[in-house]
């Protein structure tokens, strides 16, 4: 992870964040790995797992240096420092923290804050959110981001998080989402990596119109 590198870049080659809520450290490498050859670049772990931060540690020594790994569910301000010490370089949070956006920044971290209304997506962009977590997805349905994107700056990047399937990818990429975070409908608890790897390619394949 570079601070300069714009987080559009991690979107690439495809635009999908792996929500890893739940996995056990000692599978977290190859299921992470086995993503990233299917082209994931952008992966988080949600605090509440068990032992998240180490599993964090172990996967920033394991994934190569062009995949952003992070943490998810962050509700306190130590939290931030806590991910980047064990080589985390994202915040995500279920909200818009203002002072955790803050703290992302000054860190030279990257935030995706949740929002839920047009007013918390603006406060999350004014105090240098790097992208937009619209969650849960229900509550932003494609026809209000579509309208959301007559008024947010053109450069604001929007994924649609919480309940996202592969038969609605399409309707959000028309309405202007920019990439989508996946979580249970990619990985669960319990899953092998097999499993993971079928369920990645069922977005994979939603992404370019594949049944």
């Amino acid at each position: 992870m570079s601070p300069s590198t714009n987080f559009s870049t991690y979107l690439n080659p495809i635009p999908l964040v792996a929500i890893l809520r739940g996995i056990q450290t000692h599978e977290c490498e190859e299921i992470a790995l086995g993503l990233y050859e299917q082209g994931f670049r952008c992966m988080e772990i949600p605090l509440n797992s068990p032992d998240a931060l180490r599993s964090i540690g172990v996967l920033a020594r394991a994934l190569p240096e062009d995949c952003l790994l992070g943490a998810g569910t962050v509700l306190r301000l130590e939290q931030v420092g806590q991910v980047q010490d064990v080589g985390g370089g994202l915040i995500v949070m279920p909200h818009t923290d203002v002072a955790l956006i803050t703290a992302a920044r000054q860190r030279g971290m990257y935030s995706l804050p949740g929002v839920a209304t047009i007013s918390e997506a603006f406060a999350a962009l004014h105090a240098g959110a790097d992208g937009l977590k619209l969650f849960p997805a229900e509550s932003v349905p494609s026809t209000v981001l579509k309208a959301w994107r007559t008024v947010l700056p053109a450069d604001s990047l929007c994924l649609p998080v919480g309940g996202v399937k592969p038969a609605g990818m399409q309707a959000y990429l028309k309405a202007g989402a920019n990439g989508f975070g996946l979580g249970a409908s990619l990985y669960q608890p319990g899953w092998s990596a097999q499993q993971v790897m079928q369920a990645a390619s069922s977005f994979i394949n939603a992404l370019v119109g594949k049944d």
